[in-house]
């Protein structure tokens, strides 16, 4: 027999993004992480804890409740030859600052003639979480996917939060990394590879979660969990479900849909946010556009957040976010059975 594979260390998101942190700021001095409670703190979601005590104040920097303030001081400081980590407490409050992310740091390598570059990254948890309302469940992901100038990456695991956070970093473009809060404290098993202080992901690149040739599943950030769920459930009815975990929306890899679903003849999409001008519909209107067209034996359906402000009381709330019901719906929807 085989030997047994040692099974692989289990990691946590909130870890592996402390990680990547920790890594890039001893790796180049150029780097640092400034937002609300950061530093002293160890972070409102614990994402830099200990990394005030090792960096110091230069490095870490508490900053008071202005994202208009501090976003602007780190597009400036990205311009001026620093590498910023722009932390937002939720993404919800990068409103505040939506004129300094796309009319400053978006904009200006263009405007420039290539000759001021941007190298910012502005993170932080995004969509939904739990019971905190409207205010505080938008998903930014269409928003800020919208806009030329900007790479925007939704990681799943700890190994596409810790690849992805290390590739922004060294991005020499500004880069809006859109995390899950339900997500940080979740394991994941983590390669060898991934635990390297030489491991990034490639921006741009989705990935292959699950080989399937029944239908194609498409999805970033917190939905990815559930659309392997809901292949496990489909398995077991002969349903054989291919689960591609986006990991960038912007700019997006298409090819990798166009092969699946060139092999599935199905494409079901699943997303947290709102449907109107959304992720899924994009990627439905590409593949529309482009060769798969003439492969989907059905059509591609788009299984989204409700289009309303997200309520409050949890039984509405877990009626406005895609469940795996949901996607097993779809599926059998687009499969006709």
């Amino acid at each position: 027999l085989p030997a047994a594979r040692a099974p692989l260390p289990q990691v946590t998101v909130r870890d592996a993004l402390n990680q990547a942190l920790d890594e890039e700021l001893e790796r180049d001095e150029r780097v640092f992480l400034l937002g609300e409670e950061v530093a002293q703190y160890d972070g409102a979601y614990k994402i830099s804890r200990g990394l005030w005590k090792k960096f110091g104040d230069k490095r870490i920097i508490d900053t008071p409740i202005s994202e208009m303030g501090f976003t602007g001081i780190a597009v400036g400081a990205a311009m001026a030859g620093l590498r910023p980590v722009c932390e937002f407490m939720t993404f919800n409050f990068s409103m505040q600052a939506i004129d300094q992310v796309i009319n400053s740091a978006a904009k200006t390598c263009y405007m420039s003639a290539g000759s001021i570059a941007v190298p910012i990254v502005f993170r932080g948890p995004n969509g939904a979480s739990a019971g905190v309302a409207a205010q505080h469940s938008q998903c930014f992901a269409a928003w800020y996917g919208h806009c030329p100038g900007l790479k925007v990456v939704s990681p799943w695991s700890s190994e596409d939060a810790k690849g992805l956070l290390k590739a922004s970093i060294r991005d020499d473009n500004p880069v809006v990394m859109l995390e899950n809060e339900l997500l940080y404290g979740v394991p994941f098993e983590m390669s060898e590879e991934a635990q390297s202080k030489d491991f990034v992901v490639p921006i741009g690149k989705a990935k292959v979660e699950r080989q399937g040739t029944h239908v194609t599943l498409v999805a970033h950030s917190r939905p990815v969990g559930h659309c392997l769920e809901a292949a496990a459930v489909l398995a077991k009815e002969g349903v054989e479900c291919e689960v591609i975990n986006l990991r960038t929306i912007r700019p997006m890899d298409i090819e990798t849909i166009e092969t699946s679903v060139v092999k599935t003849n199905h494409l079901v999409t699943v997303e947290g946010g709102w449907p109107q001008f959304g992720v899924g519909a994009e990627i439905c209107a590409r593949i529309m556009e482009g060769p798969a067209f003439n492969y989907l034996d059905a059509p591609a359906v788009r299984v989204t957040g409700a289009d309303v402000p997200m309520p409050y009381a949890k039984i509405l709330e877990d009626n406005c976010i895609p469940q795996v019901k949901d996607i097993i719906f779809a599926v059998k929807k687009t499969l006709n059975i």
